[in-house]
This record gives structure tokens, sequence and C-alpha cells, in this order.
């Protein structure tokens, strides 16, 4: 079925104003120094907390 009323660009645009996307959050290695995502274990040494 087609859609029956029209959506304003205003309504779509307050819908879609929580699709942004965030910046990956990135930590560093307390052992090797190398950059890793949080709750991960480090791809280049293997330490994990």
């Amino acid at each position: 079925m087609p859609p029956v009323k029209h959506h304003s660009k205003s309504k779509v645009g307050r819908r879609r104003s929580h699709l942004a996307k965030t910046k990956a959050t990135v930590g560093v290695c307390k052992k090797c120094g190398a950059p890793v995502a949080p709750h991960r274990a480090c791809p280049n040494c293997g330490f994990y907390k």
C-alpha cells in the first residue's frame, strides 16, 4: 500500500536526529601502548586488564 500521509522535512529530520554516527571509542593498552577498543584484548600483545 502507498503511504497515506505526506511526511514533512521537519518531521523526517526530527526522526533522524538520533541517527548521527559517533566516533569509535579507542583506549590505550597499559602494557604496550597500542590503541585498543574498550573491553577487548590488545591485538598487539594480547593483554587484557
